[in-house]
């Protein structure tokens, strides 16, 4: 006979008892009823605790652990005992970051039921993600005994969004923020700083030569040398901004709270001088240059497409300057784009049309004033723009790469020109860094020379410090095939770049030369910084190489420079440049020598006339012409009878106000020092550190926008007599020393 089941079972033992028994009997099968019920929850709990499914948790009534299922502790490798007592928030935390109104203190706090809170754990070893729910539970009289709840581990899936939200927010390669991040990043700054009347500046950078990386070592060796450029971006901004990568070579930062030009000046400086230095990949090594583009909210713009447009904008200039610089954002950069355009058609019709010619500037020997060689240098005459100079179009046909077939006329031109001169003169010729790093540069060298048929010791190559920024192993393999055919290598501007002492010590470089900026006049020196030229000669001789000075102008300069130790110069205070007949008719008349004269100097000061400038004094503006600009001052020309001690404020134009105090005063000129000292502006010019701004503007009745081009003043009635007369208007005044 088979096995009865309990139920049936029960019926046929109740028919059978008599009814006193039979009562006893229905409260025994009750109480074996419900402690099997209770068996069969508390296995089925057992079992989904097991599982990792599901979780049970409580607590006192101070938020104390008083269970945990088993599981949860063994995650952080402690039995279940250990945890209780201790407070629930103490193991648990917001695992999204949300707000404290989101933790789960405050929510075991309020004595009320919540629903699907997401806490992750708060050892950081323990990777463990939990959603927790949770019912507060009383005692019969009403009173608070704690809470009960469950929970569910949803790690693997919380990981996995947070991957997906982080890859929509990040760049894969490099782990920076990707284009849409920082848009919403610049927008919510902006949005935020325009409220609280604060500046942000952001910074566009673009790689220089990326491309020849990808070509050359393969695409695995770019995306190295894009993970090492993030690595020492991080270190040179140090948690100061928010940097990103917008696709290919291109990245972008946001510093909040800095408007400050010298700054931002030197914070690009640096990110130059950081990328610039050698990369080892699998590959190999290579070297690539950085070329960066700076605007600032609220002065360059209020909105993110005005303000990030106009960082590109500088860019573009700075990659058009030669690359490996850093420009602001000027409110002529975009009429400087267009023209750069059309200037770019021109220079390559003035090439096929012979437009070009070249000048040379004597070089001469201190020693004796000899002319010992010619500068070649570049003059473009146009049919619409009349004489144009080599520093308005060379740096356009650098950025557009014309520079190599225009570079390689003007070798050629060179070379044949000093066959007609004496063999004691050399000619030199300044060599871009695009030529430099063209296919073929020594090869083509090579050709010139054998088909000019001139000495190769009588040509002298310029080369700037930017080509030994490039590839090392290229750099080295074209010095060295120069240096074999028997060329002169000189170091052009030395002291502008970032060379290396220990390469410069083994590159076969004869000179070095010293550009006009380190004797850049000032109020307080006159002829700029001697003790760094002192410095540069000293090195020099030690690396057993000559030493140059180009745009000398004054000869009290000559002779400062002359007792330092330089074996040669060149400038007005000499000569200006020559046609090539004019340099026939010198030499006809036999040696060659060059006396120092002051009345060059004149004719520099006609050339280093600025531009028109405001000066404000009081309450009145007046408008004069700026003859010469450094750090700590200036020269203006247009106001008459201005004595010593007057304080002034020069307004540059766009925002740019500069404090300042009347020096020296001649006639309608005078010599003013700055109140703070002006800083690069990374085209090779100076601006000032701050500017007026435009939410000063704005609390003045202005509209909130970007500085406009022109006076920075707002403009007001004046409230007193002008003190001062336009030269225009007035006779010149004698000399004051009060």
């Amino acid at each position: 006979m088979g096995a009865m089941p309990f139920s049936e079972l029960f019926k046929a033992r109740k028919s059978t008892v008599p009814p006193s028994a039979e009562a006893a009997a229905d409260g025994v099968v009750d109480r074996v009823a419900v402690a099997l019920v209770d068996h069969e929850k508390l296995a089925l709990v057992e079992q989904l605790e097991a599982s990792g499914a599901s979780l049970f948790w409580s607590t006192d009534a101070q938020g104390r652990i008083a269970y945990l299922s088993p599981s949860i502790p063994a995650r952080f490798g402690l039995a279940a005992e250990e945890l209780v007592g201790d407070p629930l928030q103490a193991h648990f935390v917001p695992a999204d970051g949300e707000a404290d109104g989101r933790s789960l203190g405050l929510k075991l706090a309020t004595r009320k039921s919540f629903a699907s809170l997401t806490v992750g754990s708060a050892m950081e070893s323990v990777d463990l993600v939990l959603r927790l729910s949770g019912r507060p539970h009383y005692d019969a009289d009403g009173e608070f005994l704690g809470f009960r709840g469950t929970g569910f581990d949803i790690t693997e899936e919380f990981r996995g969004e947070e991957e997906a939200a982080r890859l929509a927010k990040f760049d894969s390669l490099t782990g920076l923020a990707n284009r849409h991040r920082m848009e919403q990043r610049i927008d919510s700054t902006l949005a935020a700083f325009r409220a609280a009347k604060r500046q942000a500046a952001v910074l566009m950078l673009d790689l220089d030569r990326f491309k020849q990386v990808n070509d050359t070592l393969g695409h695995a060796a770019g995306d190295q040398l894009l993970q090492q450029v993030a690595e020492r971006l991080h270190a040179v901004v140090a948690g100061r901004g928010e940097i990103g990568r917008l696709g290919g070579d291109e990245f972008q930062l946001l510093i909040p709270d800095m408007d400050d030009r010298g700054e931002l000046g030197e914070l690009a400086k640096k990110i130059i001088a950081m990328i610039s230095q050698p990369y080892s990949v699998d590959e190999g090594r290579c070297t690539i240059g950085c070329s960066v583009g700076i605007a600032i909210a609220p002065y360059d713009g209020v909105e993110r497409e005005e303000l990030t447009r106009a960082a590109d904008l500088a860019l573009y200039a700075s990659k058009n300057g030669g690359r490996g610089q850093f420009r602001f954002y000027a409110a002529d950069l975009e009429h400087e784009a267009k023209l750069r355009k059309r200037m770019e058609a021109d220079l390559a019709q003035a090439l096929e049309s012979g437009h070009f010619s070249l000048e040379y500037q004597p070089q001469v020997a201190l020693a004796d004033n000899r002319v010992v060689g010619l500068e070649a240098q570049y003059c473009w005459q146009d049919e619409e723009r009349g004489r144009v100079g080599p520093e308005t179009f060379l740096p356009v046909a650098e950025g557009s790469r014309l520079i190599v077939p225009i570079g390689e006329w003007a070798l050629r031109k060179a070379c044949e020109d000093a066959l007609g001169w004496p063999a004691s003169l050399r000619v030199a010729v300044n060599i871009s860094p695009v030529q430099f790093f063209a296919n073929g540069f020594a090869a083509m060298v090579a050709q010139v020379l054998e088909q000019t048929g001139l000495d190769p010791a009588r040509l002298e190559l310029e080369l700037r410090e930017a080509i030994l920024q490039g590839d090392a192993c290229a750099v080295d393999t074209t010095l060295s095939a120069l240096f074999k055919l028997g060329v002169r290598l000189t170091l052009d501007d030395f002291g502008t770049g970032f060379t290396s002492l220990g390469y410069l010590r083994r590159a076969p470089f004869t000179a070095v030369t010293i550009g006009a900026g380190f004797f850049e006049s000032s109020v307080r020196h006159e002829h700029g910084d001697m003790g760094m030229v002192g410095a540069i000669v000293a090195l020099a001789g030690a690396l057993g190489m000559e030493t140059h000075a180009t745009g000398v102008h004054a000869l009290g300069l000559l002779e400062e420079l002359k007792s330092l130790g330089l074996a040669g110069a060149q400038g007005f205070v000499f000569s200006e440049a020559l046609a090539a007949p004019q340099v026939l008719e010198e030499i006809a008349c036999g040696e060659w020598r060059l006396a120092p004269t002051d009345s060059g100097n004149q004719r520099a000061s006609r050339r280093t006339v600025f531009r028109k400038v405001g000066v404000i004094h009081e309450d009145h503006y007046y408008e004069v012409t700026l003859r010469n600009l450094s750090r700590s001052g200036a020269m203006i020309q247009g106001l008459c009878d201005v004595p010593v001690g007057t304080l002034f404020v020069l307004d540059f134009g766009q925002g740019q106000l500069a404090v300042c105090t009347v020096t020296r005063t001649m006639n309608d000129t005078q010599g003013v020092e700055f109140e703070e000292v002006l800083v690069d502006d990374g085209a090779g010019g100076l601006c000032t550190r701050s500017r007026v701004s435009p939410y000063e503007l704005a609390a003045a009745g202005a509209p909130l926008q970007a500085l406009p081009p022109g006076k920075s003043s707002i403009g007001e009635a004046p409230r007193s007599y002008p003190q001062f007369k336009l030269a225009s208007e007035a006779p010149a005044q004698p000399l004051r020393t009060d």
